[in-house]
């Protein structure tokens, strides 16, 4: 086991729950340096888990993909909206003494799999349909009539879950439209608002701190307004890394609630002693 300096960020820490685009890879290939430090930070004994908004990905794929990359890991490591969003409804479920759930799932085959398998009797998706839930998540193939179907089934009184509310998705060609645009598109027809699984809201990071068997977790990711902003939800240790979205201005500019406890250039600066540039300067941005 590798020991770290007492004062790097990530001491004292179990585990550290990473996002994947703009912290461990930026399309197919690893960003510099990320793969060594999730080896060092494995190396020192501390868990690590890799957190995800993306509904429509298996969690065997991602675990491939992270292999690829040269990163030790396995698909129990890699923790989805579409599991966390399939057991907030199941949560929900049992809270309102429904036995057997029905659900309509609205999303990709990976969403509608473990929607299953957290015990709901799947419904076809229809505009006469009349699950107990809707469930939805992102697929590219969804139309109107999906959301339309979805609308009509929570008029009629379905209780409505979100796996997540990206509004927007990088792609080669550009950015376009997430699951949060087409949740959005139902929550103007039904005005109502659906629980939510995936980052910033916290089910999905305590689900992934419960499987590791973390009390102590750091959450880091390039997002303040999902990752961090999640990490802060869930109580945990945020950490802002500088190789995606934002900046350390705009932490500096944040609202409290996106506001990361630490940031640094690179993943491996998290095992860095604090007096290393870049976390001085996030402590006094911040301060």
């Amino acid at each position: 086991m590798t020991a770290i300096p007492i004062d790097a960020p990530l001491s004292g820490h179990d585990a550290l729950l990473c996002d994947l685009d703009g912290v461990i890879y930026a399309g197919p290939d690893a960003i510099p340096g990320a793969v060594e430090a999730i080896a060092a930070v494995q190396a020192a004994g501390i868990a690590v888990g890799f957190v995800t908004n993306n509904a429509s990905r298996p969690v065997e794929a991602v675990a491939e993909h992270l292999r690829s990359l040269g990163i030790n890991t396995d698909a129990e490591h890699v923790f989805g909206s579409a599991r966390a969003g399939a057991r907030l409804a199941a949560a929900d479920a049992l809270s309102r003494g429904i036995a057997r759930p029905t659900a309509m799932v609205v999303g990709a085959d990976t969403l509608r799999h473990e929607v299953a398998a957290a015990g709901f009797d799947l419904v076809a998706v229809g505009a006469q349909a009349h699950p107990d839930y809707v469930i939805q998540g992102f697929d590219p193939g969804l139309g109107w009539s999906d959301l339309a179907a979805a609308a009509f089934a929570i008029q009629r009184g379905a209780r409505w879950v979100a796996s997540n509310t990206d509004a927007t998705i990088p792609r080669a060609e550009g950015v376009a439209p997430g699951n949060g645009s087409l949740v959005d598109a139902v929550r103007r027809a039904v005005d109502v608002e659906p629980l939510v699984a995936g980052k910033p809201e916290p089910a999905l990071m305590l689900l992934a701190a419960e499987a590791l068997g973390a009390t102590r977790p750091m959450m880091v990711g390039d997002r303040l307004d999902t990752d961090v902003a999640g990490g802060n939800a869930a109580g945990f240790t945020s950490a802002l890394v500088l190789t995606g979205v934002h900046t350390a201005d705009d932490a500096a500019d944040a609202p409290d609630a996106q506001r990361p406890d630490v940031i640094v250039a690179g993943l491996g600066d998290l095992l860095l002693p604090s007096e290393h540039g870049t976390v001085a300067a996030a402590k006094a941005a911040r301060a």
